[in-house]
């Protein structure tokens, strides 16, 4: 079927979201195309792009349906602000995984490219039941993908977005078992950077899996960060890591993680704001607000454990993950026994360690 002008206006528009040309580019073949001119004529001439390159771009709708040899691309699966995820199939084994396929504008930038190298390099070398596995990383044409583990379910944060809130019991087991593979990830020396629902999956069989390393840091690959420059994701970054501080250890983790358990709780935010910078100041002078907590009828230690993992200093936060791990075990074992038991004793039991802030 012949092109029509519109056809070649779209397409334009595709390549420059994708990144695959700049606005100023796409602006100069505007006017020629549309008084008629052929987009795969302008492109080959004024750009030099080579005719079978275009005719892929066609294919795959500017590189959204990626085409990576040995692998059958099933459908999307999500996407972030760097790289796109595929549910595909090996051709070879017959397997069904993901591929994590790098934005064509991101692999322009050295960071960027490394950064991804380097997290699929890091997955492929940890093993944990709550982690997505990796299968390494590699590179087709100018088309960088790692392959990884394809898991059913739903992010954190994609049932939040729903509207619903996660009760108390639920919200705790995800948060137990988010707190099991993190601790595994610092036994090995990895600080995650940042944690969120939108990197923490609800698998269809009830299980947390930690999806994405992108922030991670590790002794043999990481990312030395000025100072004064803050990582991770604003809502949930800790108030070292607000301030700019270079270096987080896994006490910001364990706010990052809090900021997330009060998420799924209440069903927003603890601080929030349509500026970044307002967002970031609240998180380093903004105190919890422990009256909304209180009213809304969750227990004393919920409570405890939102403001102690969100504890702005450093030192009154919890300083392990082995200590929330203990603790909110207890609680979980606690609430269960009461509800087969019953009781005050069983309650008194399970209250977790207070200690001062």
């Amino acid at each position: 079927m012949l092109k029509t002008a519109m056809d070649d206006v779209q397409f334009l528009a595709v390549l420059v979201h994708r990144g695959h040309l700049t606005r100023a580019e796409a602006e100069i073949l505007l006017p020629t195309l549309k008084s008629g001119g052929d987009l795969d004529q302008l492109l080959e001439t004024n750009l030099r792009w080579a005719p079978d390159a275009i005719a892929k771009l066609r294919r795959t709708k500017g590189g959204e349906v990626p085409e990576i040899p040995g692998y059958e691309v099933l459908g999307a699966l999500g996407s972030g602000g760097t790289a796109d995820v595929f549910r595909a199939r090996d051709k070879k084994t017959g397997d069904t995984i993901a591929l994590k396929v790098l934005k064509p504008v991101a692999t322009t930038s050295d960071v960027t490219r490394t950064a991804f190298i380097a997290e699929a390099r890091l997955l492929e070398k940890l093993e944990h039941k709550g982690l997505v596995k990796g299968y390494g990383v590699a590179k087709s044409g100018t088309t960088y993908f790692g392959r990884l583990e394809c898991i059913e379910g739903r992010t954190l944060l994609e049932v939040l977005d729903d509207g619903k809130a996660f009760g108390e019991t639920v919200a705790l087991r995800i948060v137990l078992e988010a707190a099991e593979v993190l601790a595994y990830l610092a036994s090995q020396g990895v600080v995650h950077r940042d944690v969120k629902p939108g990197n923490l999956m609800l698998t269809d069989s009830g299980h947390v899996k930690l999806i994405d390393l992108g922030f991670a840091a590790s002794p043999e690959a990481q990312v030395k960060a000025k100072e004064g420059t803050t990582v991770g994701t604003v809502a949930y970054v800790s108030p070292e890591q607000a301030r700019g501080a270079a270096a987080a250890d896994l006490r910001s983790d364990i706010y990052s993680l809090g900021v997330t358990l009060f998420h799924l709780v209440v069903g927003r935010l603890p601080f929030a704001s349509t500026n970044d910078s307002e967002v970031l100041r609240m998180q380093v002078m903004q105190s919890l607000s422990s009256a909304e907590l209180k009213s809304r009828g969750f227990s004393p230690h919920l409570h405890y454990f939102i403001e102690k993992m969100m504890a702005k200093d450093l030192e009154h936060r919890y300083q392990d993950w082995p200590e929330l791990i203990d603790d909110v075990k207890a609680q979980i074992e606690g609430r269960e026994k009461l509800d087969f038991q019953g009781g005050a004793d069983a309650k008194k039991a399970q209250a977790p360690r207070r200690r001062k802030f």
